[in-house]
């Protein structure tokens, strides 16, 4: 079979991949790989640093490009066939992956490499990746007696069948649900670019009236303005019970298996939970940390986000008297009193955001803070006709990398936003090897009269998942594995989380917050707006960041072998966050794909660690002029170029000068005044 994944290729042929294309590619791509671990291993030279730790390193480079290509069209491009071949090549996968790491001769040979190491005058660089390499070994199994690894060798295979099984649940979850209106009464409140968004659904599905999905574009605007509550409680639970339902798509038993498998795999390798395990490699360093810094965010938080909700109380009922707020009432509450304070609403704000305009924004700053070029080329294959391509260039001309980005919901597309990558920069033989990234997102989506309009939440999602996209396109390291976004998890979100400060200063917006239909730039009241209403119900915002990682630690952090109950257990975890009262019928755990699917288990707390250093970050840009070139550059050169070739907080205190300081986010938060 003339199968183009097993070609040369240097941006992904996609439109010549067929699905019957991936499992040979995968096989025949395994067999490769073991052929070059074989020629370390049967090296009869002794072990050296190029002969074994860069040969391990550049090993499997074709498996890396196929896998990028399969399960980046899993997540944004998926059908049943896809998620067939998910199922089968997955624990073919993780097999793989432990024969590398189960291998004792190969281990022989890093370790011994290893142990030599002080005499070796490694490069910083070169030591972080023996170090990375040394510890993929003895952190999955190496030291372990054959038993055991054969153990960890099922634990690993149905770990990665069982988390796919939760994101499909959870996807064809979302899928499946639908609220069909036929009463135009029952958008009252709708403004009308999101009634003609849902009669457009509507009719692309072949019905009258209207439709409201579960999708981030369809939910969100419903639940912020429709007055019907009880259609807002109906489509509230339907959001927050996705699989939760005992039925097929039932993810409590997928919670449970992946949480004591979890945990089995963490005591077979000597720590005492799996968040032991994970956070040995974060900047966090433990448990115990990771629960002091939440535990303080809590007491600073906690008594704002129960004034916030009290005022929010408070106004509900003094417009509608509905007795206690519940769920389904936060948002649309929420919206009226923001517009009441701040005479802000997102209506108003979005005819300056079209996602034209904004998408030149995001370019325009990264050009005048670090000197790139963004030219849209026609010539790229891609795997859908929404997909834009993009070449990016330095200011002298140099290339630096391939962007794609992806902006609209798809029946095959996952919810959510994120950034991912289909080749990863690296230096060999003299050449820098650019990479290829990729910006998936759920942005609303044009509709026959107007253009895609976004919400301001949009427009700084768009700049989180480009500052994610920067760290991956400005890389510049020698090897693939330490590039770009490959760094501690709890810095991952440094880049993103930083780039969204953009979006409130008045140097930025004036570049690309232009009326689509007046060509009049967002006035500046509109601005001063923006930024006043930035710590609305932030103690609320905090605590509800907070309660998702204490859910997080609770899952990970302790033995699960004796939890039987899913929601009882998350219930528990949620005790001392919650202001909302309960919902029996929902469950968050059951559809929280960050920690079941993604690789946040252990690590959700690192959105709001990463804030302080974000916050921190933007304090120093902010003293300086927010486009300063000098500390643009410091941050280009110190974190956004040297992914994870040292440890974190080295590169940080290198661009800053010193630790970031918790004040900072505090401050800018509200929660303290200066």
């Amino acid at each position: 079979m003339n199968n183009p994944l097993l070609s040369p290729f240097d941006t992904a042929p996609f439109s010549k991949i067929k699905n019957e294309h991936f499992k040979p590619a995968f096989l025949k791509a395994i067999e490769g790989a073991k052929d070059e671990i074989d020629l370390i291993t049967d090296n009869a030279s002794i072990p050296t640093f190029e002969n074994t730790i860069e040969a391990l390193e550049f090993s499997g480079q074709q498996l890396d490009r196929v896998s990028s290509v399969f399960f980046n069209l899993n997540s944004a491009e998926t059908n049943d066939e896809i998620q067939k071949i998910a199922q089968e090549i997955s624990p073919v996968l993780s097999e793989f992956s432990n024969d590398i790491t189960l291998n004792q001769a190969l281990f022989k040979r890093v370790k011994a490499v290893y142990e030599a190491k002080d005499n070796l005058e490694l490069t910083v660089e070169q030591n972080t990746l023996l170090d990375k390499k040394y510890k993929s070994f003895s952190r999955n199994g190496a030291n372990l007696p054959e038993e055991k690894k054969k153990r960890l060798r099922e634990i690993d295979a149905e770990l990665s069948k069982l988390k796919l099984k939760f994101g499909e649940n959870v996807l064809s979850e979302t899928n499946s649900y639908e609220m069909h209106l036929t009463d135009e009464n029952h958008l009252d409140g709708l403004p009308d670019g999101e009634k003609e968004a849902a009669a457009q659904l509507a009719k692309s599905r072949d019905k009258e009236g209207w439709l409201i999905t579960l999708d981030y574009p369809s939910y969100v605007p419903f639940m912020k303005y429709a007055k019907n509550r009880g259609l807002r409680k109906e489509l509230s639970l339907a959001f927050r019970s996705k699989g939760f339902h005992n039925d097929k798509l039932d993810n409590q038993e997928n919670v449970l298996k992946i949480t004591n498998l979890r945990h089995e795999r963490a005591i077979l390798l000597g720590y005492r939970t799996h968040a032991h395990f994970v956070l040995e490699e974060r900047m966090a360093e433990n448990p115990e940390k990771v629960h002091a810094f939440l535990n303080e965010l809590l007491k600073r938080a906690k008594p704002a986000a129960k004034s916030e909700f009290k005022q929010l109380e408070d106004f509900a009922n003094e417009l509608d008297t509905i007795g206690h707020i519940q769920q389904w009432d936060g948002a649309y509450y929420s919206e009226k009193l923001k517009q009441k304070l701040f005479s802000l609403d997102d209506e108003k704000l979005k005819p300056y955001f079209k996602l034209e305009n904004v998408i030149a924004g995001v370019f325009k700053v990264a050009e005048k803070l670090f000197g790139l070029r963004f030219e849209e080329v026609f010539d790229i294959d891609k795997y859908h006709e929404e997909v834009k391509t993009y070449q990016v260039y330095d200011l002298s001309g140099n290339y630096i990398s391939l962007f794609y980005a992806d902006f609209h919901p798809r029946p095959g597309k996952r919810g959510g936003a994120w950034m991912t990558s289909y080749k990863s920069q690296y230096t060999k033989d003299g050449e820098n090897v650019r990479p290829h990234i990729s910006n998936v997102c759920n942005f609303t989506k044009p509709t026959t009269s107007k253009p895609s309009l976004l919400t301001f939440n949009e427009v700084t999602t768009l700049f989180h998942e480009f500052g994610h996209g920067l760290h991956g396109m400005l890389a510049n390291t020698n090897y693939p594995s330490l590039s770009g976004t490959s760094v501690y998890w709890d810095f991952v979100e440094l880049p993103s989380q930083v780039m969204e400060n953009w979006c409130y200063e008045k140097e930025a917006l004036e570049l690309f917050a232009i009326h689509y239909e007046t060509g009049e730039v967002i006035p500046m009241d509109l601005v001063q707006k923006i930024k006043e209403s930035a710590t609305f119900q932030e103690g609320m915002a905090t605590l509800r960041q907070i309660s998702f990682s204490l859910l997080d630690m609770a899952w990970h952090g302790a033995n699960p072998s004796k939890i039987t109950d899913v929601k009882g257990h998350e219930t528990k975890a949620f005790e001392n966050t919650a202001l909302y009262p309960k919902t029996m019928e929902t469950c968050m755990s059951t559809a929280f794909s960050h920690i079941f699917q993604g690789g946040y288990s252990s690590g959700y707390y690192s959105y709001k660690w990463a804030e302080v250093l974000d916050a921190d970050a933007f304090a120093y840009f902010k003293e300086k002029g927010v486009f300063n070139k000098k500390v643009a550059s410091k941050f280009k050169e110190n974190v956004l170029s040297k992914g994870g070739t040292e440890n974190p907080m080295v590169l940080y205190k290198r661009f800053r000068g010193a630790e970031p300081n918790v004040e900072a986010l505090l401050e800018r938060a509200g929660l303290i005044k200066k």
